[in-house]
């Protein structure tokens, strides 16, 4: 079951990816812990003063939709 959910957020990632890029940055999936996804902000988004605007309201809640099991999204 990890794995499918794990499949279903790197999906997820893929889908709001481009938008990411656009503005010259990017997302890693690191792990899946529970109901906790970990991600990797990188590119301009690691030193961007809206990154946390950004996981928030835009990889967060993209990823609680396509994922409803997932609860919260940390940066590490």
């Amino acid at each position: 079951m990890v794995d499918s959910i794990e499949k279903r957020v790197q999906q997820a990632l893929d889908d709001i990816r481009p938008q990411i890029q656009m503005d010259g940055g990017d997302v890693e999936l690191v792990a899946v812990e529970g109901s906790t996804v970990k991600v990797r902000l990188v590119g301009h988004c690691a030193c961007c003063p809206m990154s946390q605007i950004t996981l928030k309201n835009g990889i967060e809640t993209h990823i609680k939709a396509v994922v409803p099991e997932i609860q919260t999204v940390e940066a590490v």
